[in-house]
This record gives C-alpha cells, sequence and structure tokens, in this order.
C-alpha cells in the first residue's frame, strides 16, 4: 500500500463521528466540575468539603476499575453492545444526579455514571475501523475532541448552571449520552471484522510487564498526581472565586475563558519543540516543574483573587503541555506490540488520580484548610518532579504499524528478525494473532521501502 494513501471516506466518518461520542459523553462530566462546590452548599450534607471531594472524585473510581474489563468484554460481546450498555449507565446516573435531593444522591448518580463512562470499548471501535497506517489520526482526532471540549466545558459549566442550574447539567448530561447512543446506531460504521488490536487494546497477558517497567511507572505516577491536583483543585477553588473576588458563580466563566484559551495556544509551541527538535525531556520536566511551582503559588496566594487568576493559567498551562506530552511518552517508551495495554494501566491510573484527588482534597480541606489542599498537591508535583529527571530521555521514535495477513508463529519470527535489521528500526515484533507488524522507527530515515518490501514479499 502505497505510504501516501489518505484516509477513505468511511475512516474519516469513522474518526469523527467516534470524536463526536467522546465529546457528548464528557462534556457533562467536565461541566460539573466548576459548580458543583457551589451547589452543593444548598443540600443536606453540601457543607462537607470532604462529601463533595467524594462527589467530585467517585466517577473516577468506577472508571478504574472497569475500564480495562469493559474494553475486554467488549472483545467477546461486541464493541457497540458493550458501548450501548455504557450509555445506557451514564444516563441513569445521570437521571439519578439530577433527581438527587442531597448529596450523598449525587455521589450515587456519579458513581454510576462512571460506571457507564468507560472508553476502552469506543478506543477498540475506533481501532477496528481504521486501518493500522491511519489509526493514529484517528486517536489524534479523539484526543483534540477531548482537549477542545474540556475547555468548553469549564466555560460553559458557569453559564449552564446559571440558566438551568445544577439539576439541568445533570439532566443535560444524560440527553446527551442518549444522542452518542444515536450517533454509534445511525453515523458509526459497523466494523467488518473486529479482533484485538495491541497498539489500542489490553492483552492482559502483556499487563505486568507494563506495570513493572520503570520508565512507565514515572509516569503512571505522573498521570495519577496531575489529575489528583486538578480534582482536588475544585474542592476549592469555585468556593474561593465567590468569598476572595467576590464573583457570583454565574460569571466564573469571565475568568476559565480567558485562562483556558491562552494556554490551551500557548502550550503549542513547546509541543512542537518538544515532538519536531527531540526535546522532550527538557520540555517535559520544565511542565512538572511549572505544575509545582503553580501549586505551591496558589497556597501562598490563595486570598488573592489576581493572583489566584494568574495561578490558574500557570497551572492549566503545566496541565495542558502534560495532558499532551505524557500519552506520547508513553507510546515512545512502551514496548512493540504493548502500547494499548500501557495506555490501558496509564488510563487506569489517571482515573485513580481523579478519585484520590477528590477524597484526599475534600479531606484535607475539611480537616486541616484550603491552603493544605495545595500544599499536598505540591508534594505529589514534586515527588512526581524527581521521578522525571531521572527519567531515560525518550528515543526520538514513532510508531508504525503494517498489517502482514495470515502468517504462522515461525514466519512471524522471521520478519520480526528481518525487520529488526532495517537500518532506523529499533524495535520489531511481528504478532501472528494478530496478522500486525509492529516498528519503532526512528523520526529521521529509515528504510521504509525496505520495510514493505519485506512485508510484501514474505519470508
Amino acid at each position: 500500500m502505497p505510504p501516501t494513501e489518505k484516509m477513505t471516506p468511511e475512516e474519516v466518518r469513522s474518526a469523527i463521528s467516534l470524536a463526536l461520542v467522546f465529546a457528548l459523553r464528557m462534556f457533562g462530566m467536565f461541566a460539573i466540575l466548576p459548580v458543583l462546590a457551589l451547589h452543593a452548599r444548598s443540600l443536606p450534607g453540601g457543607s462537607s468539603p470532604f462529601l463533595v471531594g467524594i462527589a467530585l472524585g467517585i466517577d473516577g473510581l468506577a472508571q478504574a476499575f472497569l475500564q480495562i474489563p469493559m474494553g475486554l468484554l467488549s472483545d467477546r460481546l461486541g464493541r457497540k453492545r458493550v458501548i450501548y450498555a455504557g450509555f445506557a449507565l451514564f444516563a441513569l446516573g445521570s437521571l439519578l444526579a439530577a433527581t438527587a435531593h442531597d448529596l450523598v444522591g449525587i455521589i450515587l448518580g456519579r458513581l454510576v455514571q462512571g460506571m457507564g463512562a468507560v472508553s476502552a470499548p469506543v478506543i477498540a471501535l475506533t481501532a477496528d475501523l481504521t486501518r493500522e497506517e491511519h489509526r493514529a489520526k484517528g486517536m489524534a482526532v479523539i484526543g483534540m475532541s477531548i482537549g477542545v471540549t474540556f475547555g468548553a466545558s469549564m466555560v460553559l459549566g458557569p453559564m449552564l448552571d446559571h440558566l438551568i442550574g445544577v439539576p439541568g447539567i445533570f439532566a443535560l448530561t444524560g440527553a446527551l449520552a442518549l444522542a452518542a447512543m444515536a450517533v454509534v446506531k445511525f453515523v458509526v460504521p459497523d466494523p467488518r471484522v473486529s479482533r484485538v488490536h495491541g497498539d489500542a487494546e489490553t492483552v492482559p497477558e502483556k499487563i505486568r510487564g507494563v506495570v513493572w517497567n520503570t520508565e512507565l511507572q514515572r509516569l503512571n505516577f505522573g498521570i495519577f498526581s496531575l489529575h489528583a491536583a486538578m480534582r482536588g483543585m475544585f474542592v476549592v477553588i469555585p468556593l474561593v472565586l465567590v468569598q476572595v473576588g467576590g464573583l457570583p458563580g454565574a460569571e466564573h466563566w469571565k475568568v476559565y475563558l480567558p485562562v483556558m484559551a491562552v494556554s490551551f495556544v500557548a502550550v503549542v509551541p513547546a509541543i512542537v519543540v518538544a515532538e519536531k527538535y527531540g526535546r522532550m525531556k527538557p520540555i517535559f520536566c520544565g511542565a512538572v516543574a511549572l505544575l509545582g511551582l503553580s501549586l505551591l503559588a496558589m497556597a501562598v496566594l490563595l486570598r488573592d483573587f489576581a493572583g489566584v487568576v494568574a495561578v490558574l493559567f500557570l497551572f492549566f498551562l503545566a496541565f495542558n503541555l502534560l495532558e499532551a506530552t505524557l500519552p506520547s511518552l508513553v507510546s515512545k517508551i512502551a514496548p512493540a506490540g504493548s502500547k494499548g495495554t500501557a495506555i490501558g494501566v496509564y488510563n487506569t491510573f489517571q482515573f485513580l488520580g481523579l478519585f484520590m484527588g477528590g477524597v484526599l482534597g475534600g479531606f484535607i480541606a475539611q480537616h486541616v484548610g484550603n491552603t493544605s489542599v495545595f500544599v499536598f498537591s505540591t508534594g505529589l508535583a514534586l515527588a512526581w518532579l524527581m521521578l522525571a529527571i531521572g527519567m531515560t530521555p525518550p528515543p526520538a521514535v514513532r510508531t508504525r504499524m503494517f498489517h502482514v495477513g495470515e502468517i504462522d508463529a515461525a514466519m512471524a519470527q522471521r520478519l520480526t528478525e528481518a525487520l529488526s535489521a532495517l537500518r532506523g528500526v529499533s524495535e520489531a515484533v511481528v504478532i501472528a494473532g494478530e496478522g500486525v507488524a509492529y516498528l519503532k522507527v526512528s523520526m529521521g530515515e529509515w528504510d521504509e521501502a525496505g520495510a514493505r518490501q519485506l512485508i510484501e514479499g514474505g519470508i
């Protein structure tokens, strides 16, 4: 297949429609973050920061434990079946939260939401609907949709709270879940063949090797710390904007809009430098350091409204840069053919961070004080920085995949050895069961023509 061949119309349709599915599901979950702590004050139990933290983080607990199992279940029962079941649970959780009369009811609703908000089956469906050479493009479209949705929800959440209230946001979230089901049914193509994709799905027998990989452990701790700090922040910041800044909840978008918009734009040059010029480690470590400094500054400036706004910009600048670079690092470091498993474990730690950030943030705010929430998060960031500094600079490689067709194990081994010997190939593995060759290749010159000749000519 010529390397210049473009994505087919069906692949484009699949990538865009599945990105829309992600956006429809995640908008409501994100939009609730800047408003829930304020709404909770009007509910029984809402005066407890600890319960507020549980409400903010409980969805992460469900996602952490169900993320990998739901992906594996979709291998057996079918992608769309599992996705429908997930969205049904998500809509049910949204309804429970919308009709709750106390914070405990919202916690229950958020837990059920999290049980249905697992993304692994959607990622697996994306892999089914895109060819190996174009799969990264499909995943990139989904990643961009998540980032844009997060930024938009931070701005629109306070506006929606003013217009329809938090129960209305939960109800809207449920309606969007039903809309996402319709998109999956009527817009997303049905896969011709569903199979396990090592680049996009968790493979159980590879989990142990991934979990014990020291370099990946650094990244897993990092994503845990990043999302713990972010979720803990929303236990405190909405109240600070009201109490210190005198800014009504309905006007919090005036803070989030410039902060999110400018931070999104500002990270682009750093990402380009990191990826194009092989400066990933210094950019990455700098972002972790900025994260720690912003959290420490927040602890110091928590009673200064202008200072809080300025620090929020620095925090989200670091946050957005790390959100962009961490998956890239996982891809570069994960063994060839184990990227999907590495991402699955990484996502599990991310969701655990969401849960622990909410719970610990609420507990610390209630028993020690708001300032201590950011002191604790600063400690997490400092520990992460020490791990990041000790990280081996990631290789300047990218992953390429090629379909090799039906081959036996002996031929797969011979092809692996031949591909590994090519110029610019740092790692290669051919998995007979998937019919795919995974290569890690130099970002400079590598012998792609030689690789295609070996694959098309057979061994």
